[in-house]
């Protein structure tokens, strides 16, 4: 073999270094996003076994994925996800086959024990956390060491509230098998809560609060860095199973305030702009660069009350509060008819379950002054606790509610909160308070889970209500499509009208400001997927 002469190769180099980049490797020019978006995360961790919020739902669908999926832009049905496959294998049941070399974000190829893990006692089980408290009672607990929040266990048992176990058939096959019959396990599994980790990743945290700020899964994008209160930073996956990311990287920043939101959007220091409210749309689109995705989802908004506070303890005064709003002067003069009252907390993508003829307590302020009269209601004043915007229109919402209960004598008062902790804590004076309710999967076991065991409301000391454990029941363990509905409507009749646990406002909607030119489509949920399938025409 012939050998150059050391001033041949030492010039070979120095042309090397002068060509374009290209030349040498390919660059990455896929773009990067930066969106600003209110808040993150309400807990300030990315752990879909704490953060069980709104918001963090849209960071969740872009890190990480279950074994089912939803299909929430376009059918709202089930699609295959980690799994390619499943079946019954009997009521109690589902085998589910694992789609082939997905990679989790540090490299490792998905096995089953990382499923069994991601349901295991370890990442979301654990006895001693299960009498710690429960959900909500604290922010930092486990954060030392690696044992789940008090709000893991709560949150599965309301997920999965008669898991027994998963077996490992083989290494792409796994049952789920829970203790009595389940007619929507496949439901079930679509939640957040199902995300899939790693196993490794997690034993190699060095505890569980660097592990819940920077998750190990297989979703299109991962954790770069999250600075709480401030921003997260994707960068994409390249082996993701479902085709390389469109998008290099993703920024999400923290900016509270609509006004600055939409001023960002259009100067140009952000691509897109979450939540903003329907008053802001025309501006947006004025813009001949910009324009405004989204609509209604699969979410209502709602009033929660705390039955324990004495002056709420009669339900006719709860339902007198409900009597008294006139929600379709919400939706007309704040939403400008660009969502709807829906039929109670359900959905029409319930399908078979949906119960047509039922609807929410009318505007009705005559008879909201009977049932003030009926509970001796004697002008008591009732606090109640609300958030500066945290949903959409959320404070205008509020005051204008306020004027409907002055109206008729109900000596309501309005309290500003900063978090979350200051709504669903156990504290003095605890009153009714500003919430949404999620259907994550078509039947409503997906939103009546909150009014059960294992449920935020049940959970965080608002309400509970024994005909409605016996009501869910049925709607949890029942094949029979009619003692299903039967039990869906006494749940509906109970936490709406017998002893009003909620009253539902509205469905929710939310709307993204965005740069014309970029291929992206809204959901009808708070997710955002950023995948390939959801980037171009």
């Amino acid at each position: 073999m012939t050998r150059l002469p050391r001033r041949s190769l030492a010039r070979i180099a120095a042309g090397a270094a002068l060509l374009p980049r290209f030349a040498i490797a390919a660059e990455d020019t896929r773009p990067s996003l930066t969106i600003a978006v209110q808040k993150i995360s309400t807990s300030n961790v990315l752990e879909p076994l704490r953060e069980q919020s709104n918001v963090g739902t849209r960071i969740f669908s872009v890190i990480g994925e279950g074994l089912i999926d939803i299909d929430w832009i376009g059918t709202l049905r089930a699609r295959p996800g980690l799994a390619e496959s499943w079946k019954r294998i009997d009521e109690r049941t589902l085998e589910l086959t694992l789609r082939q070399g997905v990679k989790l974000h540090n490299g490792d190829t998905l096995v089953p024990e990382d499923v069994v893990f991601s349901f295991g006692p370890e990442h979301m089980w654990s006895s001693s956390a299960l009498g710690s408290g429960g959900m909500f009672a604290s922010n930092t607990a486990g954060a030392a060491t690696k044992t789940p929040p008090p709000e893991a266990p709560a949150l599965a048992k309301a997920a999965y509230p008669d898991f027994d176990r998963i077996e490992i058939v083989n290494d792409r096959t796994v049952r789920f098998v829970n203790k009595v019959p389940d007619p929507v396990l496949e439901g079930r599994l679509t939640r957040n809560t199902g995300m899939i980790f790693s196993n490794r990743a997690f034993g190699e945290a060095e505890s569980w609060l660097s592990w819940a700020r920077k998750p190990v899964s297989t979703g299109p994008y991962r954790v770069v860095e999250y600075k709480p209160d401030s921003m997260l930073t994707l960068a994409a996956h390249d082996e993701y199973w479902g085709g390389r990311p469109p998008l290099k990287g993703i920024r999400f920043m923290e900016v509270p305030e609509v006004s600055a939101r939409v001023n960002g959007l259009l100067a140009g220091d952000f691509d897109m702009a979450c939540d903003i409210p329907p008053d802001q749309i025309r501006r947006v689109e004025d813009s001949p660069r910009h324009k405004v995705l989204g609509g209604m989802i699969a979410n209502n908004r709602i009033l929660v009350f705390d039955k324990h506070l004495p002056v709420l303890a009669n339900p006719k005064l709860r339902l007198a509060l409900a009597h008294a709003i006139d929600r379709q002067a919400i939706v007309d003069s704040l939403w400008l008819g660009r969502t709807r009252v829906p039929k109670g907390n359900q959905h029409p993508f319930y399908g078979d379950m949906l119960i047509q003829d039922w609807n929410v307590p009318a505007y009705d302020p005559a008879r909201a002054k009977e049932l003030m009269k009926e509970a001796g209601y004697k002008g008591e004043e009732i606090p109640f606790q609300t958030l500066n915007n945290y949903y959409t229109n959320q404070t205008p919402t509020a005051q204008l509610m306020l004027e409907f209960w002055q109206s008729i004598g109900l000596n309501v008062k309005l309290e500003m909160k900063e978090n979350w902790s200051q709504i669903l804590g156990r504290f003095p004076g605890r009153g009714f308070s500003d919430n949404s309710n999620s259907a994550w999967f078509n039947d409503p076991i997906s939103s009546m889970a909150s009014y059960y065991p294992g449920g935020q409301t049940w959970e965080s000391g608002q309400w509970e209500n024994e005909d409605a454990k016996v009501a869910m029941k049925a709607l949890q363990n029942s094949m029979d499509l009619e003692t299903r509905r039967k039990a869906f409507r006494r749940m509906l009749e109970i936490c709406e009208r017998d002893d009003p646990a909620y009253t539902v406002l509205h469905t929710n909607a939310t709307f993204t400001a965005l740069r014309k030119d970029l291929p992206w489509k809204a959901a009808q949920a708070f997710t955002m997927d950023f995948s390939a399938r959801n980037w171009g025409a």
